[in-house]
């Protein structure tokens, strides 16, 4: 069909093409009846469908129309009618005044975060009166998302929307929804949950802020393929909206993140709040069992903070005691009594004990620390093993004629002499030799 004013349903005149994708063609068309202007979605069957075919296509797009019909909310553009003519459906829909999200993409590049948190947070107002009639959109991306020129987002085409326990495939077999956007539990064949909406948005603004899609492929088999099991590229670009990103891309939708949560943390970054943290992970909990937990709260985030600001004082505490423990001990080395210069080793000395019996001469022995040496044949009692070493030694004075009655206290010099090479531990000298000599018997 051209461009060429043409009539359709009796009151709707086609003015001209806005818009083209893969359902079909949206038509700007005037409503004669009301005299205003509508959005009209002629929606095209696939071309390799037989007659029974395209009439259960037909009576499939006139239910889902009618369950969009049910969504009021200023984020959705309102479904006004649906009809039948020239051989598919058509629904007419409420014509909003502005560009698509994904033609200011693709003419002035990725924006900035905080500018496509505020879209996300309006698509999310809108998902969520559309969840609470009942309705699944089941096609989030963003050539959907209209912008106006005074800053609000709406979202459009919910000509394949339908309610919660529909089937994503008609019996046709065909899969509905655009690839790159799908949810994995749709693109694997399961049934569409609000949840498959929620990744489908974060998709959509994964391509806002980073320029690019991140599942698709050259044809859309491979997409599939990579919406499934393959993971995006990591985020150069979206700053502290990445965690809602991340949060929304987890490809089991038990763990992925909830549209309470993500409103939460939009309404922070547009805010100009602190963005919460996320903890570490690896790239298969990140985005394909899910990035990292969501991460911490503000108030958490700023406790992290305190914490890191106390790491240097805490280590200068500690060097201070290291330093006092150190200077302490080397004054406690330095101060202890001093045991004059000697040293643990005990060297042997000399001691001559002199003594006599009745009737029996009185043995010399020689002491060392080691063991006693006896010189004279007969035996000399043991020393006793609990006497203490001498401590001190006093010079030994020359034998006289007279043999003294007692034995003279064993003494130690207070310096250690140098032994003579002919001296040895045990060994007696010259006048004490002399003096035994004397007292053996004749």
């Amino acid at each position: 069909m051209s461009d060429s004013a043409q009539m359709v349903g009796g009151r709707y005149r086609l003015l001209r093409t806005i818009g083209q994708g893969g359902m079909g063609t949206v038509w700007q068309a005037h409503d004669e009846v009301l005299g205003r202007d509508v959005a009209v979605k002629e929606v095209l069957p696939p071309p390799d469908l037989t007659g029974s075919e395209r009439e259960e296509f037909a009576v499939r797009t006139f239910r889902e129309a009618r369950a969009a019909g049910r969504v009021a909310h200023p984020g959705v553009a309102a479904v006004y009618d649906v009809l039948e003519e020239h051989g598919h459906p058509w629904i007419v829909m409420q014509l909003v005044h502005s560009r698509t999200l994904g033609e200011i993409i693709r003419d002035e590049g990725p924006m900035p975060p905080a500018d496509a948190a505020a879209i996300g947070l309006q698509i999310l107002e809108a998902l969520r009166a559309a969840h609470a009639a009942g309705v699944l959109h089941r096609d989030v991306k963003p050539d959907n998302v209209l912008l106006t020129e005074d800053g609000r987002a709406v979202l459009t085409d919910f000509g394949i929307a339908t309610t919660e326990d529909e089937a994503p495939l008609t019996r046709t077999g065909i899969l509905i929804g655009t690839p790159a956007f799908m949810a994995p539990e749709r693109a694997a064949g399961g049934q569409a949950r609000p949840a498959s909406d929620l990744w489908s948005l974060g998709v959509t603004l994964y391509l806002a802020v980073e320029g690019h899609s991140p599942f698709h492929r050259d044809h859309a088999l491979a997409t599939l393929g990579a919406v499934m099991h393959a993971e995006p590229e990591p985020l150069a670009r979206a700053g502290v909206l990445g965690p809602v990103l991340l949060g929304l891309l987890r490809k089991n939708p038990a763990e992925r993140m909830t549209l309470e949560e993500a409103e939460r943390r939009l309404a922070v970054i547009i805010t100009g709040g602190p963005p919460d943290q996320t903890g570490p992970v690896t790239a298969s909990a990140g985005l394909g069992a899910g990035v990292l937990g969501a991460g911490a709260t503000g108030l958490g985030a700023r406790a992290a903070r305190r914490r890191r600001r106390g790491l240097p004082l805490a280590g200068i505490a500690a060097g201070a005691l290291v330093v006092a423990v150190v200077t302490g001990g080397a004054a406690w080395w330095s101060s202890r009594p001093s045991t004059g210069g000697e040293t643990t080793r005990i060297t042997p000395s000399v001691v001559t004990t002199l003594g006599r019996t009745t009737g029996t001469p009185a043995p010399s022995v020689s002491e060392s620390t080691s063991a006693p040496a006896v010189t004279a044949g007969t035996s000399a009692p043991p020393a006793s093993q609990s006497t203490p070493p001498p401590t001190r030694e006093q010079p030994r004075t020359p034998a006289t004629g007279k043999r003294p009655t007692q034995s003279p206290t064993p003494t130690k010099s207070k310096e250690k002499k140098p032994e003579s090479p002919s001296e040895s531990p045990g060994s007696l000298d010259g006048a004490d030799r002399a003096e035994q000599e004397d007292e053996e018997p004749e």
